[in-house]
């Protein structure tokens, strides 16, 4: 038995690094995740599968949390990906704050450490919001009971906050608090590929390997 496990084992050989170091690559540098939520509209879409830098802030020895190097910081304006232990699941969201920043929401008027969000309308419920040097395009539906508003807080250390780009439609840092950083998975950085589910789930070529701002 162990001349037989040896002998597909030296066969095999390629077969399994390739395997072996695919899975090592997923888990620590980059990988792809499907979003099955509307959420992060327009700027994400029902149906996208996004590249995820894993290794955008932190380098983790493969298959574990254990963090070998630190390769970036958490900014303002970043779409993260967050394995949440308050939700339960996986979360796509926007960084709205970090550690040490004060923050106020207002009838969906957005101010962080003084500096109001400016907002233009692009259609009728697209707006473009600018903030500083982060520019992003947002969704206000009419959403009964939406928390449109929360009184002026400060990010605590090694926490941030963060919101849905479809902020009436979002279930985020307004309804499970401060996202702690070690929850962060990594940075989304493009569409990989996009299924249209209600057209037979063709892909939508305009989406494809279509960069996230």
């Amino acid at each position: 038995m162990k001349q037989q496990t040896g002998s597909f084992i030296k066969r095999n050989l390629p077969f399994i690094l390739f395997v072996v170091l695919m899975f090592s690559f997923r888990s620590s540098v980059a990988d792809y995740y499907h979003v099955p939520t509307g959420s992060m509209e327009p700027t994400i879409q029902v149906g996208d599968r996004i590249v995820v830098d894993k290794s955008a802030y932190t380098f983790e020895l493969p298959f574990t949390n254990m963090v070998l190097a630190h390769t970036g910081n958490i900014a303002r304006g970043d779409i993260v990906v967050i394995q949440s232990s308050a939700a339960n699941t996986r979360l796509v969201k926007r960084v709205i704050a970090v550690a040490g920043d004060t923050v106020h929401l207002s009838n969906n008027n957005l101010t962080v450490n003084g500096d109001h969000a400016l907002i233009q309308r692009l259609d009728n419920y697209i707006f473009q919001e600018n903030m500083g040097e982060s520019q992003r395009t947002i969704q206000l539906l009419p959403v009964k009971g939406a928390r449109t508003s929360f009184n002026e807080v400060v990010v605590p250390e090694k926490h941030v906050l963060v919101m849905g780009d479809n902020r009436n439609n979002s279930v985020d840092s307004r309804y499970y608090g401060f996202i702690p950083v070690e929850e962060i998975q990594g940075q989304a950085t493009r569409v990989a590929f996009s299924l249209d589910k209600e057209n037979y789930y063709l892909p939508r070529s305009a989406r494809s390997l279509l960069a996230l701002q």
